[in-house]
């Protein structure tokens, strides 16, 4: 059985959710009113698995997790309403070592939380599977000397002028992604010649929070995809949840673009990016990086691209969260190269300073 840990100020979403839980039978549930009372269920029920409300009295969401994280890491799936304030608070969350994030139903509850039922089975479920990770402040220690100009050997040789021959990196990703994302995408400097493109299965409610946070922590511009958009360089693109992202030619000009979620069960899909990539760009002009997550998203699409002459990565099992969709991709036979997560932004920046030349828009 999964000892599960529910937390939440309302009686009623206690109650619903270890129903949903109970229900399957293959779980023990408990529950707390606040981050204190959970501190303290914690100590004394050892869950594998806590689901934690991201407002409530007495102790918030964000300083519990907090906690867990530094004096007794689990596994933490976040539970949030889809308010700007409570999203911007589940993307934190996220950052913090939360594996995941589940909207709470809106209006009534009993309409709504059927909806709910199969997302939080599903990720408590990879969340029992997974490993919390823990936080330090070693990143932002490299960022600072990053700003301060000591972190460009990767790119000292590169011309500043545009280059004929684009290249494009393409991001799959799904539980724990977040986190892993502040590995990489912090490291790829100001004159990145490079465009980014991140397929990350998140519910839209979260995609502009996710991209406006990872703004403020890199060097390159990022920023949440909804529309027709121009691929550039030095810039990173955040796929809009609930929907696909895709890369396409208009008018001889490379854009990336928010279209409707298509057959697969994970949007954005990874596969659809990658596979959209290699329609109007040469293979070898492409990198796919397969990141934690469940299932296999983009592990086919992946493989071909390798085999047509493009690179890929996998993130390997010792940094994953959930070891899924980079495992398969290694079981495929897909994988160029097999690192954690915080090698990946330098074998990236290796790989992409042999091309030269001018994007042609």
């Amino acid at each position: 059985m999964l000892k599960v840990l529910v937390v939440d100020d309302s009686a009623l979403m206690r109650r619903q959710l270890r129903q949903i839980l109970e229900d399957t039978g293959e779980m023990e549930v408990q529950t707390a009113r606040n981050g204190q009372e959970a501190l303290e269920r914690i100590g004394e029920f050892e869950p594998e698995v806590v689901t934690l409300d991201v407002n409530m009295p007495v102790m918030d969401g964000l300083t519990c997790l907090e906690n867990i994280m530094r004096t007794c890491p689990r596994p933490v799936v976040m539970v949030s309403s889809i308010t700007a304030a409570a999203s911007d608070a589940a993307i934190r969350a996220l950052s913090l070592g939360a594996l995941d994030v589940i909207t709470k139903p809106d209006g009534t509850v009993s309409l709504n939380l059927e909806r709910m039922r199969l997302e939080l089975i599903g990720k408590v479920k990879v969340a029992g599977r997974g490993r919390p990770r823990r936080v330090t402040r070693l990143r932002e220690a490299l960022r600072a000397e990053r700003a301060a100009g000591e972190e460009r050997r990767a790119i000292a040789a590169l011309s500043a002028t545009m280059r004929t021959n684009p290249s494009v990196t393409l991001i799959g990703v799904s539980t724990g992604g977040p986190r892993t994302l502040e590995d990489i995408l912090p490291e790829f400097p100001t004159d990145f010649l490079n465009a980014v493109v991140v397929a990350q299965h998140m519910p839209a409610a979260f995609t502009q929070s996710f991209a406006r946070r990872m703004d403020s922590i890199c060097a390159i511009k990022v920023m949440e995809v909804d529309r027709p958009t121009p691929l550039l360089p030095g810039h990173a693109y955040i796929g809009r949840g609930d929907a696909d992202v895709v890369v396409e030619r208009r008018l001889g000009r490379l854009v990336v673009n928010s279209v409707p979620s298509g057959k697969s069960a994970w949007h954005p899909s990874v596969d659809r990016l990658v596979r959209s990539a290699m329609a109007v760009m040469p293979a070898a002009a492409l990198i796919g990086v397969q990141l934690t997550g469940m299932g296999d998203d983009g592990a086919e699409a992946m493989t071909l691209l390798r085999a047509q002459g493009g690179r890929t990565v996998a993130e390997s099992e010792e940094t994953a969260a959930v070891f899924g969709m980079p495992a398969e991709l290694i079981r495929r036979g897909g994988a160029t190269a097999v690192l954690p997560s915080d090698r990946i932004a330098e074998l990236i920046l290796g790989w992409t300073s042999a091309r030269s030349g001018s994007w042609g828009c």
